[in-house]
């Protein structure tokens, strides 16, 4: 009966050290309460409504462990975001590229880079749940970091499409980061981590083409002299994550319950090989004889549940064998339905992600060909007049996300937050086509004409777009972080949901563009068919997500009829003067 109840108590721990769920976290990082308090009736009610009156006041952040994480997804997205300026000028000096391709093949060598992610994003969310967070996050980050210097070796057109499968293939810490902020943080101060996430990703498209841009000439090109013009920029990109790499090593914490009782990682590693070693150089290792034993153990029990005496002395090898036993992998003890995993919010917020996905990189890729496109197709738009009207929406987006978004958040719920910001999607897509011309003589059915009227207008339809963009996916990691059943399968649930993220942005820019050009043929204004295509499938996401409806979504506190995080504190309150 020994090994049972300590199964019991490990699932029992995991449920109550793991902050995001309903159950509340400790106050310290001491032991778990005790099963007497836990099991009793007096003791289960104390204890929940002690959480709920602890609601007043939030718990505080930890603010290492997130900027170890800002670390790590900076670091991450500066690398990424960095190929973005110099790829076209890369392709277009590749010896097997003709001048009228380089287009195609840009998004050939970008859309690989999401095909391999799409293949190999649950893998990583699934190891993260099996060995813990940190092995997969540093794995994932050194591996990144030798897929950028051999980029920067790269001297042909297949040589970069297998760089960027292979860095597609062992790049998931997307998924494991997002993971990681859902088992630092509780219901109670979620929100204010969570926002943060987008305004580094926002931070890391500005960053990236910095070091990608700067690091490059205009006139670089193969040849004797310069055997490999765009070396520096990968090497410095390799730099910048090995340094993350260290950091991570020495400063990040593991996160996955069960694999904070394992040995440190070094040690972990040296058991792999032992391991190795038994099964190569042993007919018998002793993890195989331990399973005998054990074996033998149970069918010599006698009908009370009493052991023999001979049977200690097979027990004490027992426990002398079981120390040589290497440690790799934490042991799960929970065991959840493919039912109770994949629910219905689960699914419907998986769909709509997708959906949310495919049509903000759709977006992404009409808009600067929308832009600048010959009227009255398009508005005439200079390359930089795209970059400032982007820059500009993004900027606004990190105030936006830093100053107002969690307030509002907090008055409308993670929920309509959701439902609003793919309302928002919708809305920007049908807005766009209808948008002026510098000149009213280049064409008409837009809102206004004139240089002016055009920017106002360009501006407040991304304004919409962008907020709507960062605002969705703030929302949806906070929705499927609380509809996760059990913190063991959290990082399964995020592997999903950035493969299907992969899915989305490897489809997105062949659709999207394919279809710009085709509607190039039609009128009256052929533009709009691309932005109403796709602002409908932005639209059939929006109604999808009036079908999440789960009550252990939103914050700690919220009150579903009230719609406020405090009223639900207040009737906690008048309870206890009961």
């Amino acid at each position: 009966m020994v090994r049972p109840t300590a199964a019991m108590e490990r699932r029992k721990s995991s449920t109550i050290h793991y902050q995001t769920f309903s159950t509340p976290p400790p106050k310290s990082k001491g032991a778990p309460p005790s099963d007497t308090s836990s099991c009793s009736p007096n003791g289960a009610h104390h204890s929940r409504d002690n959480s709920q009156g602890s609601n007043h006041e939030s718990s505080p952040l930890p603010i290492k462990q997130l900027l170890i994480l800002a670390i790590i997804s900076l670091s991450e997205q500066t690398a990424l975001n960095s190929i973005s300026p110099y790829l076209p000028q890369m392709v277009s000096s590749f010896p097997d590229v003709d001048v009228g391709q380089v287009g195609l093949y840009v998004g050939v060598v970008a859309s690989s880079f999401a095909l391999a992610q799409f293949a190999t994003n649950f893998f990583w969310g699934w190891l993260s749940d099996r060995i813990g967070r940190k092995p997969v996050i540093l794995t994932g980050t050194l591996l990144t970091a030798a897929c950028f210097v051999g980029f920067g070796f790269c001297k042909t057109l297949w040589q970069a499409i297998i760089v960027q499968v292979f860095m597609g293939l062992v790049n998931g810490n997307q998924g494991v980061v997002s993971t990681c902020l859902g088992e630092i943080t509780d219901r109670t101060n979620q929100s204010r981590a969570f926002i943060y996430l987008p305004v580094i990703y926002g931070l890391g498209g500005i960053t990236g083409p910095v070091v990608g841009g700067l690091l490059v000439s205009k006139n670089a090109h193969f040849s004797r002299k310069d055997p490999y013009p765009y070396l520096w920029p990968n090497m410095v990109a390799a730099a910048v994550l090995m340094v993350d790499l260290i950091i991570a090593m020495i400063f990040l914490e593991e996160s996955l319950e069960e694999a904070r009782d394992l040995p440190p990682l070094g040690k972990r590693v040296g058991n792999l090989f032992a391991w190795v070693w038994q099964f190569a150089s042993s007919s018998r290792p002793s993890y195989l004889r331990i399973s005998d034993i054990r074996h033998k153990h149970s069918t010599h029990a006698n009908l009370d549940g009493t052991i023999d005496d001979d049977e200690d002395d097979d027990s004490d090898s027992d426990s002398s064998s079981q120390a040589s036993l290497p440690t790799l992998v934490p042991h799960h003890t929970t065991d959840l339905t493919s039912a109770q995993v994949f629910n219905r919010d689960t699914m419907l917020l998986m769909l709509t992600y997708l959906i949310f996905q495919l049509s903000n990189i759709s977006y992404n890729s009409l808009y600067p060909i929308f832009g600048q496109a010959a009227p009255p197709r398009g508005r005439n738009l200079s390359p930089e007049e795209i970059g400032f009207s982007l820059a500009f929406a993004g900027a606004a987006t990190i105030a936006f996300q830093l100053g107002i978004f969690g307030k509002l958040r907090e008055k409308m719920g993670n929920k309509l937050t959701y439902k609003v910001c793919l309302g928002g999607m919708t809305l920007a897509f049908l807005l766009m086509p209808w948008v002026g011309y510098k000149d009213s003589k280049n064409g008409d059915g837009g809102i206004s004409s004139g240089k002016v009227w055009l920017w106002v207008e360009l501006g407040i339809i991304l304004l919409i777009k962008s907020l709507s963009a960062v605002g969705c996916l703030t929302s949806f990691l906070l929705l499927i972080t609380n509809s996760a059943p059990n913190h063991s399968v959290l990082g399964t649930l995020n592997g999903l949901a950035q493969t299907l993220s992969a899915a989305g942005r490897a489809a997105g820019p062949f659709l999207s563009g394919g279809l710009f050009s085709l509607s190039t043929h039609v009128e009256p204004k052929g533009e709009a068919v691309a932005f109403s295509v796709f602002g409908g499938i932005a639209f059939v996401g929006f109604l999808m997500s009036f079908g999440i409806r789960g009550e252990n979504l939103e914050a700690d506190g919220w009150d579903e009829e009230e719609g406020s995080e405090d009223d639900e504190d207040d009737d906690d309150e008048e309870h206890h003067g009961r």
